[in-house]
C-alpha cells in the first residue's frame, strides 16, 4: 500500500484535499470494521457501510468527539468545515460541511502518520473506545 513520505506537511494541502484523502481512509476503515465484525451477505455489509458514511452520521460523530480533540485537530475540523464545495442534493448543508471537517481531520491524521490517533478518533466516534 502506498504511504505518505514521513515529514510531509499536511498544511501544504487545501482542506478539501485533506477531506478527499480522509474520505478514502474512512471508507476503508468502515469496510474493514464491517468485514471483521462477522460474515454476512454483501448487500447487508454495503447497507451498513452506506449508513456509517452518511454526512449526517459523520457530522454527529465529529460533534461527539470535538471536546476530546487537540486545538490543532479542532482547527483542522474548522478549516474543512469552512471550505467551500458543492454539497450533494440529498444532504443537509450544515451536516455536509461538518462531515467535510471530520474527513479533513482524518486526512490530516493520515498524512501526518498519526495512525494510532486516527484509529482512536474513529473508534471513539463509533463508541468503541
Amino acid at each position: 500500500m502506498p504511504e505518505i513520505p514521513p515529514g510531509t506537511d499536511p498544511n501544504q494541502y487545501p482542506p478539501l484535499v485533506l477531506a478527499y484523502i480522509g474520505d478514502a481512509v474512512y471508507e476503508l476503515m468502515v469496510r474493514t470494521h464491517i468485514l471483521t465484525s462477522g460474515h454476512r451477505r454483501l448487500r447487508s455489509m454495503h447497507l451498513e457501510a452506506v449508513e456509517m458514511v452518511k454526512a449526517e452520521n459523520q457530522a454527529r460523530f465529529v460533534r461527539q468527539i470535538m471536546e476530546e480533540l487537540s486545538p490543532e485537530e479542532r482547527d483542522m475540523v474548522r478549516r474543512g468545515r469552512n471550505s467551500r464545495s458543492t454539497p450533494p442534493k440529498n444532504a443537509d448543508l450544515q451536516a455536509y460541511r461538518m462531515s467535510t471537517g471530520f474527513e479533513a481531520l482524518l486526512g490530516y491524521l493520515y498524512i501526518t502518520g498519526n495512525h494510532e490517533r486516527l484509529r482512536y478518533v474513529v473508534n471513539r466516534a463509533w463508541g468503541d473506545a
